[in-house]
């Protein structure tokens, strides 16, 4: 086929409707996410009697928030800001779940928008002062950094747990503000999130992980011993918000028990935060590929292709 503007009637529609059908699967991999987080037990007239968020509504929202981040990831960019983004919650509070939707339009490329999710500190880590391993992690101009928990597991599994002293938990308490307003101050805007559910909601997410063979992955023996110990994290919770919730860096308490409104509200919000605009982009032409009259593209053997199964 040759240059776009020479095609025939005929086969102008084929293409259009070719590229809607491709932006239509780009759309489809939303839906596979949905697949996979939904509560088979919710049925549409179930979600209409506990007040959750109609799906139609969901995803035009959704994709709409989607867009405007992606002005705002070209905004960043340009205007070399340097943002970290915290989320934090119980197990299962749908903090995932918001990063992915976050993430999932923007540019893949590392240096600009990054997911940070680090595992447990080694022997080494261990013997740092507390915040280097995370320092390493931290934006320099025109990224942005998403943390899937944070320093602050100190202040919650950490202290939950017994994996630290108490006399460590209260030099934490007096190092965050310190830390996190020195961070401000060299440009960088931190953004804490905390994501609420209720008691009856973590334990129904639970039990769908326990009984969906997909989702039990999901499930560590942390996680169920969180479960249990649930009354002591509300403890640890509300220590932390009342003790790191500053001007610099105030904490945002995201109402979870939805996820899907708790998605958008969630991106909404972010986006509430900059005062980013539509970046222009160059005009992108396709060039005309290089045709020679000696080229001949051989077919596959049959014994190499995939079989054709679906």
């Amino acid at each position: 086929m040759s240059d776009h503007h020479n095609l025939t009637a005929v086969e102008r529609d084929r293409l259009i409707e070719r590229l809607e059908q491709d932006l239509l699967d780009g759309y489809d991999e939303e839906f596979e996410l949905e697949r996979e987080d939904e509560d088979h037990s919710r049925t549409a007239e179930s979600r209409r009697e506990h007040g959750l968020l109609p799906r139609g509504v969901y995803f035009k929202e959704l994709f709409r928030l989607q867009r405007e981040l992606v002005k705002l990831q070209d905004w960043v960019v340009q205007d070399k800001r340097k943002v970290v983004i915290i989320f934090e919650g119980r197990d299962s509070a749908g903090k995932g779940g918001v990063i992915k939707r976050i993430t999932q339009r923007l540019n893949p490329r590392p240096r600009v928008c990054r997911v940070v999710a680090l595992p447990a500190p080694n022997d080494r880590e261990r013997t740092q002062w507390y915040f280097q391993r995370y320092v390493p992690h931290l934006p320099a101009a025109g990224e942005v950094v998403l943390f899937d928990r944070s320093w602050y597991n100190r202040a919650g599994v950490e202290s939950v747990m017994g994996f630290c002293s108490s006399e460590e938990v209260e030099e934490f308490y007096r190092s965050v503000p310190e830390f996190e307003r020195m961070l401000v101050r060299s440009g960088i805007q931190l953004i804490k999130y905390w994501f609420s559910i209720t008691d009856e909601e973590q334990h129904l997410r639970f039990l769908s992980r326990i009984h969906d063979p997909l989702k039990q992955w999901k499930l560590s023996p942390m996680d169920l011993e969180s479960r249990r110990r649930w009354e002591d994290y509300t403890r640890a919770k509300e220590l932390m918000l009342e003790r790191t919730h500053i001007a610099e860096a105030p904490w945002w308490v995201v109402p979870a028990v939805d996820k899907k409104r708790a998605r958008l509200n969630c991106i909404a919000h972010l986006l509430g935060h900059f005062p980013y605009e539509e970046i222009p982009r160059p005009e992108v032409v396709l060039p005309e590929r290089v045709r020679h009259e000696d080229y001949l593209r051989h077919p596959v053997p049959d014994n190499m292709l995939v079989p054709n199964r679906y």
